[in-house]
């Protein structure tokens, strides 16, 4: 295994979690086998969302393919960090892009966690708050009630796009969220997948300080 590959061993939910998936990662297997503490919550989930069951399947490709929308996730977080988006009058086109990078962060957990990019494109879209719910429902442990809260304003984040300057009645609410208060939320959940998943930063991207002087 690449070092690097899983998160380190000073994490107690980081640990169980690549206790649970150790060796999984060759020989796909479906939900039932893999996912046994979260089979009942993901049944839930796909009876209140009417969605197809999804079959968990750990694999080289969708390892892969997490690692692309992480980094995308990471890239894409530094639109929400210019002095550009200060301002709460930017709010919507900063909900705009923290919906994307959040929609980015969360499927590459989900995909990660062996469900399949095309289930994603299919059952989540651009929900955020039912990626949020999935994701905290295999083990992802990101209980912040201010997340789960912006969750619900983005979904789904296409309704904050250029599209919103054209309406006349009807327009979405922030739900008081600013760019101030945004950043940080999402910063934190961005961070957050990349602790759980043991993916590298992308090149150019800045390590948090407490992760600098470890």
């Amino acid at each position: 295994m690449a070092k690097g590959e899983y998160p380190s061993d000073d994490s107690k939910i980081g640990t169980s979690r690549r206790a649970l998936l150790r060796g999984l990662t060759v020989i796909p297997v479906t939900a039932s086998a893999i996912a046994s503490p979260w089979e009942g919550a993901l049944a839930a989930f796909h009876q209140r969302y009417e969605d197809e069951p999804a079959k968990l399947e750990r694999t080289k490709e969708g390892r892969s393919i997490s690692r692309f929308r992480y980094h995308n996730a990471e890239r894409w977080m530094t639109t929400l960090e210019p002095d550009f988006f200060i301002e709460p009058r930017h709010a919507k086109e900063a909900l705009h892009q923290a919906g994307f990078v959040t929609q980015q962060a969360l499927c590459a957990y989900l995909l990660d966690m062996g469900f399949a990019d095309a289930w994603n494109a299919r059952h989540i879209k651009q929900d955020i708050a039912k990626a949020l719910a999935y994701a905290n429902a295999c083990g992802f442990g990101h209980n912040c009630p201010d997340m789960a809260r912006l969750a619900e304003v983005l979904s789904p984040y296409w309704k904050w796009g250029y599209h919103y300057h054209e309406w006349e009645e009807d327009r979405p609410r922030t739900g008081g969220f600013i760019p101030a208060m945004i950043t940080p939320l999402v910063r934190a959940l961005v961070d957050r997948v990349h602790d759980v998943t043991g993916h590298p930063r992308p090149k150019g991207c800045q390590r948090r300080p407490q992760e600098a002087r470890s």
